[in-house]
């Protein structure tokens, strides 16, 4: 009979062809899908040659995502995208996308229905642990361990002990799951769990859109996580039936398993939080950062921004102006989210306040383009990281917010809490 297990374990065992498996345990495991963008590929293609590489173990098991530095900003980094694009035609591979269809990969594959509950996922590049909202299990890992991956179609794990967070209570209108998540980071801190998998559940999770849920796995890294995972549900179900391009496996975890830990948050009565620099544990309240003044916004990225973000984001702004001092610019995540938002109205919304509309790429999240920050300027932004340098300058700072409040301070001039800015046409909202 095998020993109770979480829902990690299961995804784990059964990929590595055993009946269970315990934490400590060394196994090498099949992967459902590897994927690599056009900062950390190269690397990876170059070693997967070096290698004696010729052909991937399978050209529908691996995406490559040029989305970091797209639109090419510089020489070098269209060369970057070369290599990617050549070795994506040379490869056959089923999952590349290029041009109009390139997205934030984090945002694009859940999209696509590329990634499913009860997959196993590798990606080069940290925040590959997004997917785990779907009820998969999904790791960052190196580029040598990417190219090994699309040399064998394997990859070994050290089965990781389990943290489970509940969050329990009522949710207050204005906190989003960008919120739970750095309530979590705060109490964890961002070395709390180190090789560990964060397990999300209670009623308020229950409840929690996919987009809220996405955002929350996003962010588990900042706490040092291998992975964050959700436990498969109705609205799982209902995100993935639609989009699939495989077979999906739902997985939960038994009742006797066992946890390092449980770390409850009740969250009645919670006001929207920030993170302030310089790292994603050091939250506080919007109420007590209010004399911080700003210098740029930015609404988008693989944490948030997604088309209920950009909703969120638009109720408040609708009728009103930015600050002028404050740069204010929306990134959709990927192409199907920007024709959405113009469909709906929300890019005349942007506008008419003054914003900044990019296509879709990663940009300023890594210091990279389409918003860099100067020497002093501060930003809100509904990225996921606001390290020292993060988005520009060393000298620069980053405070890390949802949506609502990052638009809510682009009015301001100021970080702001939704509440401040609401104005009479809030329950009209914008057209869905």
């Amino acid at each position: 009979m095998s020993r109770p297990m979480t829902l990690g374990g299961k995804i784990l065992a059964h990929a590595a062809g055993v009946k269970s498996v315990s934490p400590g345990d060394i196994i090498m495991a099949k992967l459902d899908l590897c994927l690599g963008n056009d900062i950390t590929a190269p690397l990876a293609i170059q070693a997967f040659y070096d290698n004696s590489g010729k052909k991937v173990f399978d050209r529908k098991r691996v995406a490559l995502v040029p989305d970091h530095f797209t639109p090419n900003k510089d020489i070098k980094s269209a060369e970057q995208a070369k290599i990617l694009r050549d070795f994506a035609r040379e490869q056959k591979l089923l999952y590349y996308w290029d041009q109009g269809e390139v997205g934030v990969e984090h945002a694009l594959l859940p999209e696509q229905g590329v990634v499913v509950p009860g997959d196993l996922v590798i990606g080069a590049d940290s925040h590959t642990c997004t997917y785990g909202a779907l009820g998969a299990f999904s790791t960052g890992v190196g580029s040598t361990d990417l190219a090994a991956a699309m040399l064998t179609g394997k990859a070994w794990f050290k089965v990781p002990v389990t943290i489970k967070l509940v969050f329990k209570g009522r949710l207050p209108a204005d906190v989003t799951g960008k919120d739970l998540i750095l309530i979590a980071i705060a109490r964890l801190g961002v070395e709390g769990a180190n090789y560990k998998v964060l397990e999300i559940t209670g009623p308020v999770i229950d409840k929690l859109s996919m987009e809220g849920r996405l955002t929350m796995c996003n962010m588990a890294i900042e706490a040092g996580a291998k992975a964050g995972i959700v436990p498969p549900d109705k609205i799982t179900r209902a995100y993935v039936q639609k989009r699939a391009q495989r077979k999906p496996r739902y997985y939960f975890s038994d009742p006797e398993a066992e946890y390092e830990r449980v770390e409850e948050f009740d969250v009645t009565g919670m006001e929207p939080v920030v993170a302030k620099p310089h790292l994603p544990s050091n939250v506080v309240p919007v109420s007590k950062a209010r004399n911080v003044v700003l210098d740029q916004a930015i609404i988008g990225s693989c944490t948030n921004g997604r088309i209920e973000d950009l909703r969120e984001a638009a109720r408040l702004l609708k009728g009103k102006k930015v600050s002028p001092r404050v740069r204010t610019i929306i990134i959709p995540a990927t192409p199907l989210i920007w024709r959405q938002a113009m469909k709906e109205g929300l890019f005349d919304i942007f506008t008419a306040a003054g914003c900044i509309i990019s296509p879709p790429t990663c940009g300023p999240c890594l210091g990279g383009h389409m918003g860099i920050l100067a020497k002093g300027e501060k930003a809100v932004s509904t990225t996921n990281r606001n390290f020292v340098g993060r988005m520009g300058h060393l000298e620069s700072e980053i405070y890390l917010a949802s949506p609502g409040v990052a638009a809510a301070s682009a009015i301001k001039g100021r970080l702001a809490a939704p509440k401040e800015v609401r104005g009479s046409n809030w329950k009209q909202g914008v057209k869905k």
